[in-house]
């Protein structure tokens, strides 16, 4: 049967076709994308072991893990020195023969490689474990240094972690929620702060973690009790008070001597070549409560070993006494750099010297040192920190006052900026501030021995730069003046000065009949004299600038006042600093 001719499919049919297939792969597309977007919201269900990286026994100190290990555990617990170092950085110093000298405010400790013998204030102390080098590394006994460096030390048992925490430090903890209704759910702890991260443990309901950060929203960074580390989601945990670590070290607060309810009134005493003064013919210094005679000075043998020079004098330390005067003997370096230098580069230097200053203090019954070392090499700075830092707790334990002579900030590297005025700040009981010599003895230009600005600067640069306590500070004050010279010499101008005393200023002053005029630049009366070509100037040192001086004593509340020298005054200025010093606020 003939049906006729298949009819042709239209160009519309044909349309349709083509576009059904691409929709088809766009809503396969579509699926496929929803559907490894539903896979990836849901929580990653892979287990994965916890680690430490490449470190066996790693350690943290407040929380952040470091990246050398400790070794061995419980009494033999070992800790490497540079660790221990970021726990308190000023309190370790590794020398020659891998010497190791810990100091705190109250002891001296010292230890040496594989010897199990220390010693604490130079008694032995037998030790359990010695200290190694390991891996090129000082590693020490963690235990009996915990009370002298005052940390906390836990090792997590099944991981052989261990975690340092130090004094103050804040300690944020929580526990995982507990569900009632879920007795079985556990909170789960990942590598990363996502869900999609793999699961590294299971915290049962009700233990305890470390809050180290908060890393991303809703997500904490923890640290469990095998010491492992993770991310635990915010909901998963419950807020534990803070706890604050508490100090382990023997709470011995030392508070220094001061006169009851007055301010320090200190004076040196020069004494050279031997020669100690006739206390018979010093007058009345009222207000005055310590001198500080310049009897030990740093001197060399010619083995090349160092001592102190001993000019005491047992019946000036008796006549003070009975005069109601502390005795805190000067101690200096001669001001020779080099002896400095080599004096103070080993340990069994700095020990042998102090040792002798200790015997010397008991001998002669004096109730304190001042270290007076001037002209020092810049790199030899932090050389004499550690002498003070070792020195200052054996005479502490002694009872006995330490003190150290400082220049004001700025100037050249051997007068001024070898010293490290804010760790120095930290270790002595005082801390005598030379402000003078502004224009020192070979001074291009004439000028005052200390105006009350810069002397006042150099106070407040002190107290607010190096953050040295006021309570701490005496303020050196100049017992002298220079009277200049300026004169005309090839043609050139040219200066020169002698320094004099009070009574021998006041005297040259009456002779020439030199007028005097308050320069208010430098708070000080000023006078000069011309004979032809020749000037001849002086910036007078006297009561009234005493009195300026004990005023900025009471302006910034320091611990009171310092004078070079006693001899140089005239028999009023005790009057004027007494009377000014005890002005209430």
């Amino acid at each position: 049967m003939n049906y006729g001719p298949v009819p042709r499919r239209g160009r519309k049919g044909r349309r349709r076709g083509c576009l059904l297939f691409p929709f088809l792969l766009l809503l396969a597309g579509a699926a496929a994308v929803l559907y490894w977007y539903w896979e990836s919201t849901q929580p990653n269900q892979n287990r994965v072991e916890p680690d430490f990286g490449n470190l066996e026994q790693p350690i943290f100190l407040n929380g952040e893990m470091m990246d050398m290990p400790a070794m061995g555990s419980a009494g033999g617990l070992l800790l490497p020195l540079d660790v221990l170092r970021q726990v308190n950085p000023e309190a370790f110093l590794a020398e020659e023969d891998d010497m190791l000298i810990v100091t705190t405010q109250a002891s001296v400790v010292n230890f040496r490689t594989d010897q199990l013998t220390a010693l604490m204030n130079d008694e032995p102390v037998e030790l359990a474990f010695a200290m190694q080098r390991l891996n090129n590394e000082l590693y020490v006994p963690s235990q009996p240094l915990q009370d002298i460096m005052d940390y906390t030390v836990e090792q997590y048992d099944t991981s052989g972690a261990v975690a340092i925490w130090t004094p103050g430090q804040a300690v944020r903890k929580a526990e995982v929620a507990s569900k009632p209704d879920e007795p079985t759910w556990q909170a789960m702890v990942r590598t990363g702060p996502t869900e999609q991260a793999p699961i590294s443990a299971e915290l049962p309901q009700g233990e305890h973690v470390i809050i180290l950060d908060e890393v991303e929203l809703g997500w904490y960074q923890v640290q469990m009790q095998d010491g492992y580390i993770g991310h635990i989601n915010k909901q998963d945990v419950q807020l534990l008070q803070s706890e604050v670590v508490a100090s382990v070290a023997p709470q011995s607060e030392r508070i220094p001597w001061k006169p009851l309810g007055e301010r320090i009134n200190l004076t040196w005493e020069a004494v050279y070549n031997n020669s100690n003064p006739d206390t018979a013919q010093i007058g009345e210094m009222p207000g005055l409560n310590v001198v500080s005679p310049t009897w030990f000075h740093l001197l060399q043998r010619e083995d090349g070993t160092f001592y102190v020079q001993n000019w005491a004098d047992p019946s000036y330390v008796e006549w003070a006494h009975q005069r109601g005067y502390q005795v805190w003997a000067l101690f200096d370096n001669s001001f020779d750099p080099d002896w400095t230098k080599e004096a103070l580069a080993t340990f069994e230097s700095r020990r042998s010297i102090i040792r002798e200053l200790l015997t010397y203090a008991n001998l002669y019954e004096l109730q304190g040192i001042n270290i007076d070392f001037e002209n020092v090499y810049l790199e030899d700075g932090d050389k004499l920190t550690q002498f003070v830092r070792e020195l200052t707790p054996l005479f502490h334990e002694q009872d006995l006052v330490v003190s150290i002579d400082v220049t004001i900030r700025g100037g050249s590297d051997m007068w001024s900026n070898f010293y490290d005025r804010e760790a120095l700040g930290q270790l002595v009981d005082y801390m005598m501030v030379m402000t003078y010599d502004e224009h020192w003895a070979s001074s291009p230009v004439a000028g005052s021995v200390a105006s009350l600005p810069w002397v006042e600067k150099g106070i407040s640069d002190i107290i607010q730069h190096d953050h040295v306590p006021s309570s701490k500070l005496l303020l050196g004050a100049p017992y002298y003046t220079r009277i200049w010279t300026e004169y005309v010499e090839d043609g050139q101008q040219k200066v020169s000065s002698r320094a004099l005393g009070m009574t021998s200023t006041r005297e040259w002053i009456e002779t020439n009949g030199v007028e005097l005029v308050f320069d208010d630049q430098a708070g000080q009366w000023y006078g000069e004299l011309i004979e032809g070509t020749t000037t001849y100037k002086v910036w007078l040192e006297n009561a009234d600038s005493m009195r300026a001086r004990a005023d900025l004593v009471n302006e910034y509340d320091l611990a009171g006042i310092a004078s070079w020298r006693r001899g140089f005054e005239t028999p009023d200025i005790w009057q004027a600093i007494a009377e000014q010093l005890s002005k209430k606020p």
